[in-house]
């Protein structure tokens, strides 16, 4: 593990596996060893990069409020910051779990395609990476994504900075009184417990504690909470002026959930030409019902 900064903010990062690259980018509240199992069975193949957004995981809280453009041009920025070098022959250097480290030369860009893979919230951001830069996007896999109907719901709504202001001031309240540490990682607990078919969470609580007993994770959870409708807006402006790629191939992988939410990602599929799956069993969180399942969707999404 190691952290590359970005506009002065350290983010959290690790790298693993050889091969092409794949970026797991987890959903609201979600921090990077929730991709433990997936990454496990895609390291043989790929060059894995899991990283938190500010404020989550182990990474610095933010300096400025989230934007969708902002989230894609984050994942381009990690991407050439961890990818690794092809050679010549256009083969790629592999990682090792625990011996990357991050180039010394600042202005390093591979300039690669990568498959990214976006969870619910960061299914937005993966999206918009796809649409704003096609040419550095091998695929785009969406795992039980976000959804929101562009005509319905994804509209323009007043007072963005208005709503990320509250989100920061209830984060210090609650900071203030003690209650991210006492609350935090019972709150995980059960969180993690109602988006899973198959168990709770399996993450030692001593890590949950060190992540989400933090007024910074907090302070980040309702700060992206607050932005969510922003977010959705940014998305349907992007879809009707970038359109994707035809070079490049989107799987929806859906939940086995209710039958209308099922519809939902069916729609979403058909909306992005979409290649659509679903996991079943499975609650939201994919990624711990069904990790083979999300580790396939990649696997085929973009064959070497």
């Amino acid at each position: 593990m190691t952290f590359v900064r970005i506009d002065g903010v350290p983010h959290h990062v690790v790298v693993e596996g050889s091969g092409p690259v794949c970026v797991l980018s987890g959903g609201l509240g979600l921090a990077w060893f929730d991709w433990d199992e997936v990454a496990g069975l895609l390291a043989p193949h790929r060059t894995v990069i899991r990283f938190d957004r500010p404020g989550l995981g182990l990474s610095a809280p933010a300096r400025v409020a989230p934007t969708l453009t902002g989230e894609a041009d984050r994942l381009l920025r990690i991407i050439d910051a961890c990818a690794p070098e092809p050679d010549r022959h256009g083969h790629h250097y592999g990682h090792h779990h625990g011996d990357w480290h991050p180039p010394r030369d600042r202005h390093h860009r591979p300039q690669q395609p990568a498959t990214v893979v976006g969870h619910s919230l960061a299914g937005f951001h993966c999206e918009a990476f796809a649409r704003l830069h096609p040419s550095r996007t091998a695929a785009l896999v969406l795992v039980d994504s976000s959804v929101e109907e562009v005509e319905v719901n994804a509209r323009p709504r007043p007072g963005p900075a208005l709503r990320t202001a509250t989100a920061s001031i209830a984060a210090a309240a609650l900071s203030a009184v003690g209650a991210p540490r006492a609350l935090g990682p019972p709150l995980r607990r059960a969180a993690w417990r109602a988006g899973r078919v198959t168990g709770g969470d399996p993450a030692p609580y001593d890590l949950v504690r060190r992540v989400y007993g933090t007024s910074r994770s907090v302070r980040a959870i309702l700060t992206e909470y607050a932005s969510y409708p922003d977010q959705a807006a940014e998305l349907a402006s992007l879809r009707r002026e970038f359109p994707l790629s035809a070079r490049t191939p989107v799987t929806v992988l859906a939940a086995g959930g209710g039958r209308r939410w099922l519809e939902r990602q069916a729609r979403l599929a058909a909306a992005l030409d979409a290649r659509f799956t679903v996991a079943a069993p499975s609650g939201h969180l994919v990624m711990l019902d069904r990790p083979a399942d999300v580790a396939d969707a990649v696997l085929a999404a973009a064959a070497p």
